[in-house]
């Protein structure tokens, strides 16, 4: 560790900002850390330290943030770059996450979610970078059925049956081919929603909406990030504004709003139920158990998705998933720390 801090101070130094001060900002799931950098004369930065010897890669990163950038749109932008060692130093795009400022302001969220679909409307009018490795119906449903091998196994005690999962894949992947096909797939952030998004109103038009957390990205559906944003695991939306969100993302796009329905159902229900698995992991194995106290809303979430007609036979067989009553988040919490992964 003292190697680590070592290392980050002479990046830093590097840098131009050896002398700053230092101060955490709140992190992510992930083993990334973040600090606010303050130099003497007041100006700002954001140092991300992504240890690689814990597996952790900027290069994503890099690359998505100088496509957003090339689009006109905000990513931070790189200061400095040290990728052997896991190093950024990123511009400071402020605290203003849209879940704060709706919280202090709440007659600004239709604005803001209106301000993301044009983001993601504007996004989609581009091909993905070269190279990006594919969101679509083959690499999709394994991790939906993180759900069965995480949430199910913590909830329940036992493993789901085989023959219960598999049967579970072909249907996840069925349901993927035939309501959200990628035939022209587009970037997908995969965690665009109200905690990874800032507001910038002193820029113009797709520019206000600050973007993060998107070195995951893939290649695949329109639809994906819309559906993060509506089907928050972090926060409500309100009826109103997911509707609003949609409606605006439709009129920019020309989309036809019933298979484009049908689309963000199946991808929201896959989102979900990984979301599921990915949450119980976190407490169980990651020993991280406030995701659990997000499950429940989750739950809620992936039950209006498989109300589409589109997923019966989806709906069907995650019967065998539990609700998540009281008891069950607090098995799910008890097992905090205690399981190996797999």
């Amino acid at each position: 560790m003292a190697d680590r801090a070592e290392a980050a101070g002479q990046f830093l130094a590097n840098a131009g900002w050896g002398t700053a001060s230092r101060a955490p900002l709140a992190g992510d799931a992930s083993l990334r850390r973040y600090e606010r950098l303050t130099g003497k004369d007041g100006t700002t930065a954001v140092l991300m330290d992504a240890p690689t010897g814990t597996g952790e890669d900027v290069r994503p990163f890099l690359t998505i943030a100088r496509h957003l950038d090339r689009l006109g749109l905000s990513a931070p932008k790189l200061m400095a770059v040290d990728a052997v060692n896991g190093f950024l130093l990123l511009e400071d795009l402020g605290d203003d996450l849209f879940a704060r400022v709706v919280e202090r302001q709440p007659d600004l969220e239709p604005a803001l979610y209106s301000a993301a679909a044009d983001v993601l409307a504007e996004l989609h009018r581009h091909p993905p970078p070269p190279g990006m490795a594919p969101y679509d119906a083959h690499t999709m449903p394994p991790l939906a059925a993180l759900a069965f091998d995480w949430y199910f196994t913590g909830a329940i005690g036992t493993p789901a049956a085989k023959v219960l999962r598999a049967t579970f894949l072909g249907a996840m992947q069925e349901a993927l081919e035939d309501h959200a096909p990628t035939p022209k797939p587009v970037l997908v952030q995969r965690d665009y929603h109200a905690e990874n998004l800032l507001w910038l109103p002193g820029r113009d038009g797709v520019a206000r909406v600050g973007l993060l957390d998107f070195q995951d990205a893939r290649a695949g559906h329109p639809g994906y990030d819309l559906i993060s944003l509506v089907e928050d695991a972090r926060r409500d939306v309100s009826e109103a504004i997911r509707t609003l969100t949609i409606r605006r993302y439709l009129d920019l796009t020309g989309g036809d709003a019933a298979p484009f329905q049908a689309a963000l159902a199946v991808l929201g229900a896959q989102r979900n139920l990984r979301i599921l698995g990915v949450f119980a992991r976190l407490s169980m194995h990651y020993g991280k158990p406030h995701y659990v106290d997000l499950i429940p809303r989750v739950w809620s979430h992936l039950q209006r998705d498989l109300m589409h007609p589109a997923l019966a036979p989806l709906a069907r067989l995650t019967e065998a998933l539990p609700a998540p009553t009281p008891t069950i988040v607090q098995r799910l919490k008890d097992l905090c720390g205690t399981v190996p992964t797999r």
